[in-house]
């Protein structure tokens, strides 16, 4: 009797260790799987299954231990205030969060509780530095919009091809990923093979029924945000300190953005905006054409050599109603002598930049800060286009102004308005300012870079 009671003990206090380890996980998707309420840290790691249909808890810490997808059919819930730390690791071994096709995430963060993605080693006290990248992988979407490459879907970059979930594009440009809201992304980019880095945010083929708004994507190594393709609606976005672009666009984006806020490393980064068309093949319908307007861009400075923005491939797009500061070249177009090239989308009207607020630019001029690049069909071609892209400026109500802004005060001394474009549709906020702020800072408060603004 006495062996049998030590016995029902002793099975009572391995069943009970056994159900605290699997608190501390989750697999599986079925809501069952979810982790439970009790300790405040999670190891998440991917079997295959996904998340499950899930809760992620305020007030939690949860672990990306490797690629962890939200899979088809599965919603991953994240409540205000949750912490999501990507275990570091190359390559194969990169952590990140992937949202896969007919997935979605409701990240609804607030003000006061954002939700933050962020390096393991981060205590979100200061104990990464604000320049410290490539810390783990990032936070990808993917979803089911158009593309205009060949066939219709891709892979998206750093997802092994054998992995189907990697997989976005489709014919639905209404599609719906969930909500990201008030959400911090902060030092990503993990290298995951031959110089290829995960993006801040990455957006394939996402949907406009998708909801983004308020997102900070602090110092990656690669870009802040890639768009590839897909027509996503993007407000209130920061995208600073990452080493490559800060906004990046291909495969016939068509989304719409306000708001955007770029502020560069005065030491690291490339082009604030990288705007290709198509990969293959270039020529490929849809065009990109997204609708970007309020956006305020400041730069590394006159003397490191970048450009504010670079649109090439067929890249077409229209922004209105901006402040671009502080950079070494300002906006190329490509012209080329086979006349597939984004000098053909200005020349067809698709490709506008207008009623926008230019400041320490190139040389102030509008033939320095509105340039072309390439050689045209030929010499009194390529000369033609550069007067007309020069002349374009002044035409479309550009201006070069000081709008009285820095990277630490992105807010004009005086908001800046009058001689506006019209908004293209009732999505956007029809404000009387240009730029992302008009005398308030919306970031302040609740990003990493403004957190004591």
């Amino acid at each position: 009797m006495k062996m049998k009671k030590i016995n029902l003990l002793l099975a009572a206090v391995l069943f009970t260790a056994f159900v605290l380890n699997l608190s501390s996980c989750t697999k599986g998707d079925d809501e069952g799987d979810q982790p439970q309420p009790g300790p405040d840290e999670y190891t998440i790691k991917d079997n295959g299954s996904g998340t499950g249909t899930v809760t992620w808890k305020s007030g939690k810490t949860y672990h990306l231990d490797g690629f962890v997808f939200v899979n088809d059919g599965q919603v991953l819930t994240i409540e205000p205030g949750c912490v999501i730390k990507g275990l570091p690791g190359q390559g194969e071994n990169a952590s990140a969060l992937i949202v896969a096709r007919g997935g979605k995430i409701i990240a609804e963060g607030t003000k006061e509780k954002p939700i933050i993605f962020t390096a393991e080693g981060d205590d979100l006290n200061g104990s990464v530095g604000m320049s410290d990248r490539g810390l783990w992988g990032g936070l990808i979407l993917l979803g089911k919009a158009k593309l205009n490459s060949s066939p219709g879907e891709s892979q998206i970059e750093g997802i092994p091809t054998n992995e189907p979930r990697g997989r976005y594009g489709g014919v639905d440009d209404n599609d719906n990923s969930g909500v990201i809201k008030y959400v911090s992304i902060r030092h990503g980019g993990t290298d995951i093979g031959d110089g290829n880095e995960i993006n801040g945010l990455t957006l394939g083929a996402v949907g406009s029924a998708t909801v983004i708004d308020y997102v900070e994507i602090l110092a990656n190594k690669d870009d802040g945000i890639e768009f590839f393709g897909g027509k996503p609606r993007l407000k209130h976005i920061l995208s600073a300190y990452c080493a490559d672009d800060s906004f990046d666009y291909d495969e016939g984006f068509r989304g719409y953005g306000q708001f955007w806020v770029a502020i560069q490393d005065p030491n690291e980064g490339d082009r604030i905006g990288e705007h290709d068309g198509g990969t293959d093949p270039e020529t490929g319908t849809p065009y990109a054409e997204p609708n970007i307007c309020n956006v305020t861009y400041i730069g590394r400075g006159t003397n490191a050599g970048k450009r504010v923005i670079t649109f090439r491939d067929n890249a077409a797009g229209h922004y209105i109603n901006s402040i671009f500061v502080n950079q070494t070249k300002g906006i190329d177009i490509e012209n080329l002598a086979d006349d597939q090239d984004s000098y053909k989308q200005f020349q067809n009207g698709i490709l506008t930049i207008e009623h926008n607020v230019f400041w320490n630019v190139s040389d102030g001029t509008p033939g320095g800060i509105f340039k072309i690049s390439g050689s045209g069909a030929n010499e009194a071609d390529s000369l033609a286009a550069v007067q007309a892209f020069a002349d374009y400026f002044e035409s479309a109500g550009n201006e070069v102004s000081n709008p009285g802004i820095s990277a630490d005060n992105p807010v004009p001394s005086s908001p800046v308005t009058g001689n506006m474009s019209e908004y293209p549709d009732a999505w956007f906020d029809a404000v009387n300012y240009k730029g992302a702020f008009g005398s308030e800072n919306w970031a302040a408060g609740w990003t990493a870079f403004f957190k004591n603004k």
